[in-house]
């Protein structure tokens, strides 16, 4: 990849953000691309960290793995466990972009950001005011019926006071537009992200480790100049990026001087 050979020397924390400056000036075309830990700063848990929501534990749910609650299997074969889960750990009303999602809808305002590529469900980049938001795993602000198709609001499934939620027109089982394990991601947004990719001179990647698949193999559409990393914890492909933080992401982009 041709960002190998930008690698950056600095290694003070302020060489850093001087040096992530000087890549945003120099770039047109920049895209971000993140994972829960973008959304950790709102006070929403991640999947896979010590705190996160794989590693909380409620009792009724011990008995299921975390990937079967947020599977298409579970939506289908066990419906009522499916909700009691999703309505326990996925309504975000109330919960408000943080300094990063700000930020990011502010460089694309600016016109530094074509565009977000998010694998969060949760709404808070288009709340805080980015446009170009690729949802590559749906979103909980979307719901539809599985039999007819129709959307309701956002916040049917979380105020339904069914056990499985009935569609108000043909009293189909209504579903969340996310993407559950066992399913495929939503081609739109996965074509529009990688054209995104192909057109970028600089790559953001935050909150994410990067090993949740088909989704981290979009790194490897991007054949463009300079590939950021901002993550708590050490990735697979910090070895190959020009600047790695491993601060909070709403600290590290705050630094960014538009």
């Amino acid at each position: 990849m041709s960002f190998i050979k930008n690698r950056i020397s600095a290694e003070s924390l302020e060489e850093k953000y001087a040096e992530l400056n000087r890549i945003i000036q120099e770039c047109d075309h920049i895209v971000f691309f993140g994972g829960a830990g973008v959304s950790t700063e709102s006070g929403i848990p991640d999947f896979r960290s010590k705190d996160g929501l794989y590693n909380q534990h409620d009792v009724q749910f011990d008995r299921f793995s975390p990937e079967y609650l947020l599977s298409n299997d579970c939506l289908y074969r066990q419906s009522k466990v499916f909700f009691e889960f999703y309505r326990q750990k996925m309504n975000v009303e109330g919960i408000e972009p943080n300094a990063a999602h700000k930020k990011l809808a502010e460089m694309e305002a600016k016109g530094k950001l074509d565009g977000v590529i998010t694998q969060n469900i949760d709404g808070l980049h288009q709340k805080a005011g980015s446009v170009n938001v690729q949802e590559i795993h749906g979103t909980t602000l979307r719901n539809y019926c599985s039999v007819c198709r129709k959307e309701v609001s956002p916040d049917f499934i979380f105020k339904s006071m069914d056990p499985i939620p009935k569609c108000p027109y043909c009293g189909g089982m209504v579903r969340p537009d996310v993407t559950l394990y066992g399913e495929g991601l939503p081609n739109d947004a996965w074509m529009n992200s990688i054209r995104l990719l192909h057109n970028a001179d600089c790559m953001i990647v935050g909150g994410t480790s990067l090993s949740v698949y088909p989704a981290a193999s979009l790194i490897d559409d991007f054949a463009g100049r300079y590939l950021i990393i901002i993550n708590r914890d050490l990735t697979n492909r910090d070895r190959s990026a020009s600047l790695v933080f491993h601060e909070s992401i709403g600290e590290v982009l705050s630094h960014i001087q538009l």
